[in-house]
């Protein structure tokens, strides 16, 4: 018996390499791979008065992307096709329109995007699946407070009207956001910020800086505040669930 199996050995050896590597190659196809990125949130201007539900996904090359929310709806199909099916695609950022809430309501929002598990789904080039959990919640930070610019407060918003009128050098303060927004998602629990972000603009010129969760005040470069009129601010606080709270406002610079 010994010297049949010694005779058999080396015939099956290979077989049986082959048979091992077409099982791998099966398993690996049919593996799901997370995206590279994976990012679903919700952003409420506050100023405005609007909400909206924007993604950033990236990974592939992929021909095939679907999103379904808790309840396991679908709520966005992408199929690419034709020299563009062949070709892939990767990065993809997105957002939802942002009617004001006289058109839709926070309620009803939140309502047609309930919180919970979303998963994004795909189909690479190779035909591998590609798939990422995202949780998103209900819970936005309440706007930054007593905003000020070279200490006057800040306008309720550009149409105010009376502006703060500054002159360089120009600073922006504002006070850290410990809780969720009083009205809108869930009221009344802590939130961590995980950034703010600021953005000042005039015209086609155009500057932004992102802040750790303990800055609270930036000066704005005098370099950049090159003309004088009335300047555009926004600033956004990021709660650490990925969730987005801006307010807008503007300032008359001398």
């Amino acid at each position: 018996m010994k010297s049949m199996i010694g005779l058999w050995s080396s015939a099956s050896l290979s077989v049986a390499a082959i048979a091992i590597t077409g099982v791998v190659h099966t398993a690996a196809a049919n593996e799901e791979v997370e995206w590279d990125e994976a990012e679903l949130f919700f952003e409420l201007n506050n100023t405005d008065g609007d909400l909206g539900i924007h993604a950033n996904i990236d990974g592939g090359p992929w021909k095939k992307l679907d999103i379904e929310d808790p309840r396991g709806k679908r709520i966005l199909k992408i199929k690419a096709s034709g020299r563009l099916g062949r070709q892939g695609m990767t990065q993809l950022e997105w957002e939802s329109a942002e009617p004001t809430f006289d058109e839709l309501s926070p309620t009803q929002f939140f309502r047609r995007f309930p919180e919970g598990v979303y998963e994004i789904e795909g189909e690479t080039l190779e035909g591998e699946e590609l798939e990422s959990e995202v949780e998103i919640s209900h819970v936005m930070a309440a706007p930054v407070g007593n905003v000020t610019v070279n200490s006057q407060f800040a306008a309720a918003s550009c149409d105010a009207d009376v502006l703060p009128v500054v002159s360089l050098p120009v600073a922006i303060d504002w006070d850290p956001v410990t809780e969720s927004h009083p009205d809108i998602g869930t009221p009344g629990v802590p939130v961590a910020i995980s950034r703010y972000q600021l953005f000042v603009e005039r015209d086609d010129v155009k500057f932004s800086v992102d802040l750790d969760s303990e800055t609270t005040e930036f000066p704005i470069p005098d370099a950049f505040l090159s003309d004088s009129g009335v300047w555009k601010y926004e600033i956004i606080a990021r709660t650490e669930d990925g969730n987005n709270t801006a307010i807008e406002s503007c300032f008359f610079l001398l």
